[in-house]
């Protein structure tokens, strides 16, 4: 499948990406993990908004990180600062700044190795991974030789992000639910 003929599928809610020309469709997420996700989204919007850095968008929303290779993701939620809005259309058309994979037990789509290589690969500055069984964050700096650096932050430590300078967020914060 091409990527146009990704984007004339029937619009849905289940998570859904194009990997090199492979549909791949997940099941609806959980409850825990649309917790966490919904904690993330109430936690950053205000940061984001207050200092006004840019977008907050959360799956299923298309992210295409190479039209012509066919590859469109959907990360649980995604950040665009305001310097590089021009690549959110109708669709997000390039790579954010930030992603946010929440990880169940079970991944929903695809391998997150082959993931983070993609997001390292087309510009993606930091992915964090929100651990649901640990309840932990993980903070990876990426660049297009892969993973940098990551830190991993537990309970009542301050995650440390070079994307959300200052930001006061906790894993308790986002699973203490």
């Amino acid at each position: 499948m091409t990527t146009a003929e990704y984007f004339q599928t029937p619009e849905t809610v289940l998570p859904q990406e194009l990997a090199f020309g492979q549909l791949r469709v997940a099941e609806s997420p959980s409850v825990p993990h649309q917790r966490v996700l919904r904690e993330f989204v109430m936690t950053l919007t205000p940061f984001v908004q207050d200092r006004e850095l840019g977008e907050l968008l959360f799956a299923p929303m298309d992210v295409v990180l190479d039209f012509d290779a066919d590859l469109v993701v959907q990360p649980d939620l995604l950040f665009v600062s305001k310097e590089r809005n021009e690549i959110v259309t109708a669709k997000v058309f390039g790579a954010p700044d930030l992603v946010i994979e929440i990880l169940s037990p079970n991944p929903r789509i695809g391998k997150l190795s082959e993931r983070l290589e993609w997001f390292s690969r087309y510009g993606v500055r930091e992915c964090w991974l929100a651990r649901l069984p640990q309840k932990e964050i993980s903070v990876l700096t990426l660049a297009p030789q892969g993973v940098l650096a990551e830190a991993t932050f537990g309970r009542a430590e301050r995650v440390r992000s070079a994307v959300f300078e200052g930001l006061e967020l906790t894993p308790l914060q986002i699973f203490g639910w």
